[in-house]
């Protein structure tokens, strides 16, 4: 077995595979010199007319043990390019295996691919000819045993959490999604903008905004400049007064004197040093420690943006500015939302994918809504089945059965006030909702899932909501009531996306911000793109992780991040 010590890349390059068969016959990694075990076992046979072949494969020891009195070794490696392991067979003679086995060991293994005794359930194995390199595990201290563990323990190991079945799925799914987000886009002619994370406007208007300011770091800094070096003393400043003072008197003199040109000169450069001195001694006893204030108020103009400014809750006011003239856009990033919720829905960073879409209306918009929402479904369907079958093992049976009734079938659409007909009627029938129906109020979650489950058993999209549980944004009906604004509710989750047509009209929507009791300056220049050749334009937001949980089935929202944030935790 090759020196321990040695760097992975090196082990590699000095240990070339020999007689490695063509890549046209087994697939190897684009940039590695191994095979990943996807290109094997995801064939149609498991693999098996691979056999014969000599390959290298690397991964992680999902489960291994010694047989035959310590012979040779099992090891089930991953490498997570799927959900399945590639057994692999050391003999004894080739390597020492004790320190193969333990879960969580990374092997690199040259060998050739045998088809097992018959009755196996893998359809063909590596015989380890070589092994190459070996990151070993101590096993009393790795935080991962091969034992069940439950997802809210591996929140606690965050960073090792993608080595188990269940996060490495939850990954590639993502992964899947995230491609055919894109995908979709594309195909569509939209274009793809990167929008701010610090912005100065609130998109939503409630204020839960995590705030980006240097001035407390500034403030910790400057307290401990003047602890190590006090600020000057009235006496300090006197002295410095006193010596531009001396240094003026002696240049007065000189040029009363009628002194040599070069003797005066050289005078008024000292006088102009010590008036030098003296502002800087003035400017220091300025300093205060604590965040600098004005008129009883922080005083932002002294941060670094020179004003208040947060991480964003929406790229969506920003992508519109490229709506106006680009017409169909997308946004697809992390947004963030100051809210102590503690709840399985909740994220603090979570991802948003944005499209905006100018010369549209409401219509225009639920149609998109509707065929990205399928795209996806159809694309797990197509490209992500593996991952989509274990989840349907571990988590729910119906994952992937609902994946084929929203890929499939036409959306449910209801406005508001019928859907609130509806819940009331079940309301009357003997339903009991923990939130009162009534119109004007803004659906909980448990009517959602109601309309989405049980009434109608497909995805809904409910249509023009009151103006006064809506965005300032969204175009206000011409019943003076309601906004046409449009929710997307699945089954699972209930709300999946949010979005509205936008209001193009200058007076009307300057009169919304103000009955939101929002000051207008800081939407001023969105406020332009009504001033300045408005246009009928709409848009939605999907969150993502809320995809994922209606895709998986898994039920808390910390699991489908790679690394939530939430109150109280922001690990890594």
């Amino acid at each position: 077995m090759a020196d321990d010590s040695a760097s992975l890349p090196a082990q590699l390059a000095a240990t070339t595979l020999k007689d490695a068969v063509s890549s046209s016959e087994v697939p190897k990694a684009e940039f590695s010199d191994r095979v990943p075990i996807r290109s094997i076992v995801s064939r149609p046979d498991g693999g098996a007319g691979f056999a014969g072949n000599r390959v290298r494969i690397g991964g992680w020891v999902k489960t291994g043990r010694k047989a035959d009195k310590d012979a040779f070794a099992f090891l089930e490696l991953n490498d997570g390019s799927c959900p399945a392991n590639l057994q692999v067979i050391v003999d004894a003679s080739v390597a020492d295996l004790s320190p193969l086995v333990p879960t969580g060991t990374c092997v690199v293994v040259d060998g050739v691919l045998k088809l097992p005794p018959a009755g196996t359930k893998q359809k063909v194995e590596l015989r380890g000819e070589k092994v190459v390199h070996v990151g070993p595990v101590d096993p009393a201290k790795y935080p991962l045993p091969k034992t069940k563990l439950t997802l809210e323990f591996l929140r606690d190991v965050v960073h090792l959490r993608p080595r188990t079945n269940t996060i490495s799925a939850v990954a590639r799914i993502r992964n899947a999604l995230a491609y055919a987000t894109h995908t979709f886009f594309y195909k569509h002619g939209f274009l793809y903008v990167h929008t701010p994370i610090v912005t100065t406007s609130d998109c939503e208007g409630a204020g839960e905004m995590f705030q980006v300011t240097t001035l407390i770091s500034e403030a910790d800094k400057l307290e401990k400049e003047l602890i190590k070096n006090p600020p000057p003393s009235a006496a300090d400043i006197e002295a410095a007064q006193l010596i531009v003072k001396e240094k003026g008197d002696i240049v007065a003199q000189l040029k009363s004197a009628k002194a040599g040109k070069g003797e005066i000169n050289a005078s008024v450069a000292e006088l102009k040093k010590a008036k030098e001195h003296l502002a800087k001694v003035e400017e220091r006893s300025k300093l205060k420690p604590g965040i600098p204030q004005k008129d009883g108020k922080i005083d932002y103009t002294q941060d670094f943006f020179a004003r208040q400014a947060f991480l964003t809750v929406s790229g969506q006011l920003q992508v519109e500015s490229y709506a106006c003239c680009l017409s169909s856009v997308y946004t697809f990033g992390p947004t963030f939302r100051a809210e102590n919720s503690h709840t399985s829905r909740h994220l603090a960073e979570f991802w948003m994918v944005e499209p905006e879409i100018a010369f549209a209306e409401l219509k225009d918009d639920m149609n998109c809504a509707e065929a990205y929402v399928k795209f996806m479904c159809q694309w797990l369907l197509d490209n992500c089945i593996d991952d989509m079958e274990f989840m349907a093992d571990k988590f729910d049976k119906t994952c992937i059965n609902r994946l084929r009734m929203v890929a499939s079938t036409p959306f449910e659409r209801v406005s508001y006030t019928g859907a609130v007909a509806l819940l009331e009627e079940a309301v009357k029938g003997g339903k009991k909702f923990e939130n009162k129906v009534e119109w004007g109020i803004d659906l909980a979650s448990e009517h959602e899932r109601y309309l989405t489950e049980v009434k109608f058993q497909k995805p809904v999209i409910v249509y023009n909501y009151p103006k006064d549980i809506k965005a300032f944004y969204m175009r206000l009906n011409d019943d003076s009531k309601t906004v046409a604004a449009m929710d997307v509710l699945v089954p699972k989750v209930g709300e999946l996306i949010g979005g509205s047509q936008r209001e193009e009209r200058l007076e009307v929507i300057q009169q919304r911000i103000l009955d939101m009791g929002l000051p207008l300056e800081p939407y001023e220049w969105y406020l332009d793109l009504r001033r300045f050749g408005t246009v009928k334009h709409c848009g939605f937001g999907l969150g993502f992780e809320r995809m994922l949980l209606f895709a998986t089935g898994i039920e808390n929202i910390r699991d489908v991040i790679p690394f939530p944030r939430y109150p109280g935790r922001a690990d890594l």
